[in-house]
């Protein structure tokens, strides 16, 4: 499945070319990268027989929302084990987790930090005594079916593209891109979180050296936001009628921009910017935006 392709016309002084991937527009409510990953994974679990999905995920997490529609859709079950207990009592004010439960997923809270163990044998071992067979997605849908899966949102026609720029949650994403990347395009990876161990993990399934991480963009962390973001994030809305999300595509945007105007990019370059959905946290990120008196991000 190939997605469209939309030029963000800008003005510069060097003739750079801004286009973007709208894999957000894949499907309704499995995007994105989501719609990639998660497309390998549901053929082996059938393949191996097995009725039960279980994978991880935060409060906002678009991982979680996919999974529980993709399962449901396949006839499957499917178990979220979701960081913070006090989330517990707060499903029915959250979108995401409201939106996973009322498409049959069951959810297993647990603290944060027993959730640091989550890929541990002991941890897993203790989800399989609660809840048998299952067949396991990771944090993010990372693994090596979820890179295959987006190895293909790249086609022959992007062949033309210098640089290629998507953000980095878990580095499935990024590392289907390296893989089905020419050898002399740059694939630009933007973090959502800080930290530097995203390079190793990129590294297990990536085949070409062809890429590099941007650090300067993650406003703090994970799921942090500012003001500035917000503003960016609406004007982007206004003047380009594309929607970005605050925690991935919000921050690659910003930073990219940024770039352009700094001069990190050379002359004539095509840049192609990968849209990998998250549309869904918006509405769950407004609530904690209301709740600080910050301006809300347009839908």
């Amino acid at each position: 499945m190939n997605s469209q392709v939309q030029q963000i016309p800008i003005e510069n002084d060097k003739n750079i070319q801004l286009y973007i991937k709208r894999e957000d527009l894949i499907h309704p409510f499995i995007s994105g990268n989501k719609y990639r990953k998660l497309k390998y994974n549901l053929l082996e679990a059938k393949r191996l027989k097995k009725d039960t999905i279980l994978t991880f995920g935060g409060a906002f997490s678009n991982h979680i929302a996919a999974m529980a529609y993709a399962a449901r859709i396949n006839g499957l079950k499917a178990i979220g084990v979701i960081r913070g207990e006090e989330l517990q009592g707060e499903i029915n004010v959250n979108s995401t987790l409201k939106f996973a439960q009322e498409n049959g997923m069951s959810f297993h809270f647990v603290t944060r930090e027993d959730y640091r163990n989550k890929t541990s044998q002991y941890f897993q071992d203790e989800l399989k005594n609660r809840f048998g067979d299952f067949y396991l997605i990771p944090e993010g849908g990372t693994n090596h079916q979820a890179v295959k899966g987006c190895e293909e949102i790249l086609n022959s026609k992007d062949a033309q593209y210098d640089y290629i720029c998507t953000c980095v949650g878990t580095g499935g994403t990024i590392s289907g891109l390296i893989n089905a990347s020419k050898k002399y395009q740059k694939i630009l990876g933007f973090p959502a979180l800080k930290g530097h161990f995203l390079s190793e993990e990129i590294a297990k399934f990536a085949n070409n050296e062809n890429w590099q991480l941007i650090n300067d963009y993650h406003f703090g962390g994970y799921a942090k936001i500012n003001t500035s973001l917000v503003t960016f994030i609406n004007a982007f809305k206004l003047k380009y009628d594309i929607p970005l999300d605050p925690i991935y595509t919000g921050k690659m945007l910003f930073g990219i921009m940024d770039m352009i105007k700094l001069g990190k990019f050379e002359s004539d370059s095509k840049i192609l910017i990968i849209h990998t959905g998250g549309i869904q946290g918006i509405e769950g990120m407004n609530q904690r935006l209301k709740a600080k008196s910050m301006p809300l991000i347009y839908v």
